[in-house]
């Protein structure tokens, strides 16, 4: 089977600093894998590169069967529709309400017809998956942390997308909070067979969601295993991110 995300030989650079070098992945339908670097490393630059937010300097980038580099703009956006992206920001806008916040992507991709008939549905459907249901009405700014972060994930959710990719998705939660989003990637994947990136310094988050890690060290996809795999080796390496 065609993995949803072919990486062959990505290189970015900005002036001398080299993010990514010769970097090279796939990611397999249904699965999760996630990104282990340092701060710095190019984690976030990575994913940026996957939907052409950032544009690589070499290599090549395939998506759902895609070479993102061949892609006009109008082609390039119906693929962005089929990749989700959770922002460690967040990215809701405040004076919007969570419903208004959920609608947005459904004014760009779905017509006037569909949405007038399924966006209160679509909606409903994605905020009881985050357990958040009762905060249709209410404004971001009324929202806890964690909460804020679930209601972006259903914005995420509410096109349905093949792929998730995932920014720092616990960065400032107490670890309760973090829990509850890691269980949350876990279910959206087993309930949407999404396939997923996942790019994190919260062992707990990676060791939770991922059926795989990648080691990004010196821009390289240094190493790929399993988080227990991983734990548990002797390469110094990889090492000073699990002691």
């Amino acid at each position: 089977m065609q993995p949803v995300i072919d990486i062959d030989k990505l290189n970015k650079s900005f002036g001398d600093n080299h993010v990514l070098r010769d970097f090279s992945l796939s990611l397999p339908q249904g699965k999760t894998i996630a990104v282990l670097g340092k701060s710095g490393s190019g984690k976030s630059v990575l994913i940026k590169c996957i939907v052409n937010l950032v544009e690589a300097d070499e290599g090549k980038i395939v998506v759902l069967g895609e070479d993102i580099s061949e892609l006009k703009q109008e082609e390039l956006d119906s693929l962005r529709a089929k990749v989700g992206f959770l922002f460690q920001s967040n990215a809701l806008y405040d004076s919007m309400t969570v419903r208004e916040n959920l609608e947005f992507p459904l004014r760009m991709h779905w017509s006037k017809e569909k949405r007038e008939a399924e966006a209160e549905r679509a909606v409903m459907e994605v905020l009881t998956d985050v357990g958040l249901a009762h905060t249709v009405d209410m404004m971001p700014e009324e929202l806890s942390g964690g909460m804020r972060k679930r209601i972006a994930l259903a914005r995420t959710l509410i096109l349905r997308p093949a792929i998730i990719l995932y920014d720092e998705p616990t960065t400032g939660l107490d670890p309760v909070t973090a829990r509850g989003i890691s269980q949350l990637i876990v279910n959206v994947q087993k309930k949407y067979n999404t396939s997923s990136i996942v790019i994190s310094h919260d062992l707990r988050c990676i060791e939770a969601t991922a059926d795989n890690v990648v080691m990004l060290i010196d821009g390289k996809c240094y190493a790929l295993d399993t988080y227990s795999n991983l734990e548990h080796t002797e390469d110094p390496k990889i090492r000073e991110f699990f002691d």
